[in-house]
């Protein structure tokens, strides 16, 4: 199974940007994110063609199970 932490901001125009992670830790809290992804918007480390990001939406972990043809 492959997991995903996906971090969603609404930037400057008001459309929404996901920032994806593949394999994230699986003892990952809500706080901890959420105080990563205030750490990114206050250091601008992400622009995007339509404004820099302003807001967090949500985080969210989605899991996709993977199977290998052989």
């Amino acid at each position: 199974m492959v997991k995903t932490l996906e971090m969603v901001f609404r930037n400057e125009s008001g459309k929404e940007v996901t920032i994806s992670l593949l394999e994230p830790k699986d003892n990952l809290t809500l706080a901890a994110v959420n105080t990563v992804m205030q750490d990114m918007i206050a250091k601008n480390i992400f622009s995007t063609k339509t404004g820099d990001l302003v807001q967090i939406v949500e985080a969210r972990i989605r899991s996709n199970d993977v199977a290998v043809l052989a």
